[in-house]
């Protein structure tokens, strides 16, 4: 045995030595997937505070770094087709008084924002409607099918946006309509070719 080793001493330090390299690859390759699940940004669209219309739209920023939010977006499916609008930047009306608000900005890392319920999501695309024939404005509740929110936000010291978006049910019934994500997570977006689309929501709006 002692001179079948003698005799092989040198293939066996040469194997020994790719061993220990690819152990070494292996171990560099879990770090590096580590270091890049860390630093790869993570926006949360989500419901909170019951499942219906009255319900929060919450979005929080789970990443390890700021992000700047530019747009946030909603699409409304209907019978009557899509509907398409930039909530980011609102104008509400309290009091008889026109109120500005922003939701544009930096969002910390563990931060969250709400853009107000669904419920007033809903009530802006009421504000931009036009009257159809009848003189009602379209589309109508019964006609609700989902409503997605889309969001566009610069990442750290990135040049290019990233996006994140969740489609949600709506559930329309005799009292009220119901909401509910169709989905377990939030879409990330943050590829090359899924930059192209959030440069063509952008365009859209």
């Amino acid at each position: 045995m002692m001179q079948w080793l003698n005799q092989n001493a040198g293939a066996i330090s040469a194997l020994t030595g790719v061993l220990t390299l690819l152990v070494w690859l292996f171990y560099a390759q879990l770090l590096y997937n580590s270091y890049i699940r860390q630093r790869r940004p993570r926006i949360l669209i989500n419901r909170g505070s019951g499942k219906h219309l009255d319900s929060l739209c919450l979005i929080s920023n789970m990443s390890a770094e700021a992000i700047f939010v530019q747009h946030i977006f909603a699409v409304l499916e209907s019978d009557e087709g899509e509907q398409r609008l930039d909530i980011a930047d609102q104008q509400q009306t309290r009091d008889d008084e026109r109120q500005y608000r922003s939701h544009q900005g930096p969002l910390e890392s563990g931060d969250f924002l709400h853009v107000g319920s669904f419920k007033d999501i809903l009530a802006h695309f009421a504000d931009h409607s036009t009257p159809n024939a009848e003189g009602q404005d379209e589309p109508s509740f019964g006609s609700y099918r989902a409503l997605e929110i889309r969001v566009v936000a610069i990442y750290g010291s990135e040049d290019n946006p990233i996006g994140a978006r969740r489609r949600f049910q709506l559930e329309p019934g005799d009292d009220a309509c119901g909401i509910s994500p169709d989905g377990l997570d939030t879409q990330r977006l943050a590829s090359r070719g899924q930059r192209h689309l959030i440069k063509q929501w952008m365009q859209e709006h």
